[in-house]
């Protein structure tokens, strides 16, 4: 950040104001750890933060302190919408353009106070007043530790924001093996455990609360993998009727993308999901080395995100996007990665 944008944000947070601080759609680890981060740390300087979700969170995120004050749009809109009319000032983070909020979007834009946007995807948009805009770190709750950082408050984050941030960046670096993960990443992770930080028990909430039903969801996947080889490339579907056969919840298939990616000599790995209640396929793309999932969902499925993991929708049916998917892959290079 530019010194000018720390001392526009130090004079905005001079005084107690009412914030809402919101996370993208269908929020993950790190847009949860960031948000709910921010939260208490605004708390401790007698602001009155509000985070608002656009839709639930996944159950492995609920144990997260401060979860339970949170406020999720789509299951009260009018109240909701009221309140964020109320805010002084609005944190986005995690995400970069207003469109990923889904239904909140109309909301956002005609809000006339001041927004400041945190967050490490692609081809920011121009909404916010301050842009803290970082493709290179590996997640955003590694970049509001820094934000914190320039606001000279480093020594203001307790074990509470400490664990927050910790989660976020622990689950978008995949347990520290992407390679966005960096030096600096793994030295303020370790300032965050001399702070108390816990984190084999942080793991173990995320990742060892499988249930029975979404051990057989991923099952399913795995058996409807399939390859094309000779394009270094593998994809995974999952229809409305097996969601209902294994009785998934939001969260169950968090991660089941990469196991296409797992496989040796493959390069490119999609999965793409049917949601019958919001009528669209939901597809997540991971790619290794310079194959850019970012430009390819952002060309062809409406989405974006990074070089080596994006996201995508389409409105056709689940096998009609499908077969988009192979007649796109068929007329691409994909070069191995070493």
């Amino acid at each position: 950040m530019k010194q000018e944008e720390i001392e526009t944000v130090r004079n905005w947070l001079s005084s107690p104001k009412k914030i809402a601080i919101i996370p993208h759609r269908s929020p993950d680890g790190d847009a949860m750890g960031s948000t709910l981060g921010l939260y208490h740390f605004l708390l401790k300087f007698g602001h009155e933060p509000l985070v608002v979700v656009p839709n639930e969170f996944p159950d492995f995120l609920a144990w997260m302190p401060g979860s339970d004050a949170t406020v999720v749009y789509e299951k009260d809109r009018e109240n909701v919408s009221r309140q964020l009319e109320q805010a002084e000032l609005v944190f986005t983070l995690d995400f970069n353009a207003l469109h990923r909020t889904g239904e909140m979007e109309t909301v956002l834009k005609r809000l006339k106070v001041p927004f400041i946007m945190i967050d490490h995807h692609q081809h920011p948009e121009d909404y916010a007043a301050v842009r803290y805009s970082e493709t290179r770190f590996g997640s955003t709750c590694e970049m509001l530790y820094n934000f914190i950082g320039f606001l000279g408050h480093e020594g203001d984050i307790d074990h509470t924001i400490a664990t927050c941030i910790y989660t976020g960046i622990m689950t978008d670096s995949g347990n520290f093996r992407f390679p966005s993960t960096s030096s600096t990443t793994h030295r303020i992770a370790a300032d965050l455990i001399d702070k108390g930080v816990d984190n084999a028990r942080i793991y173990s909430q995320v990742y060892d609360s499988n249930s029975y039903e979404r051990m057989q969801l991923v099952g399913r996947a795995l058996q409807n993998m399939k390859l094309i080889p000779e394009k270094k490339t593998s994809y995974i579907t999952l229809s409305q009727e097996e969601l209902d056969t294994f009785r998934y919840i939001k969260g169950d298939t968090e991660g089941v993308v990469n196991y296409g990616l797992s496989i040796k000599g493959i390069v490119f790995t999609a999965i793409f999901i049917e949601h019958r209640d919001e009528n669209i396929i939901k597809i997540s793309f991971r790619s290794k080395g310079d194959f850019d999932v970012n430009r390819f969902a952002r060309t062809h499925f409406n989405g974006g995100g990074h070089i080596n993991a994006a996201g995508g929708k389409s409105n056709d049916s689940l096998a009609e996007t499908v077969r988009r998917f192979e007649k796109l892959v068929a007329a691409i290079e994909i070069h191995d990665y070493v």
